[in-house]
């Protein structure tokens, strides 16, 4: 998958999982599409190593549904580190 195109999944995997997620979460498109790309790293990463699913074709759904699990993870625990530091 071509740069463009995994930007492109990691910006709309991290809107649908901070979508998914309950509450308000802070940052705005930019943290958004960093955070998605890491996320969709993430969950490449992991589904690659448990589950043998890569990221490899952008319109694959295995690819959609590693890439949002692994934002959500990647989302939940920037909230958990801000919130965090808002407290202290």
């Amino acid at each position: 998958m071509g740069i463009i195109a995994f930007l492109i999944l990691g910006l709309i995997a991290g809107a649908i999982a901070k979508a998914l997620l309950p509450g308000r979460q802070g940052g705005g498109w930019v943290i958004t599409l960093v955070l998605g790309v890491v996320g969709a790293l993430l969950g490449g990463f992991i589904g690659g190593a448990l589950f043998n699913v890569p990221l490899e074709n952008f319109w694959s759904l295995q690819t959609w549904i590693v890439a949002i699990l692994g934002s959500i993870v990647v989302l939940l625990v920037y909230g958990m580190i801000t919130k965090r530091g808002a407290r202290a």
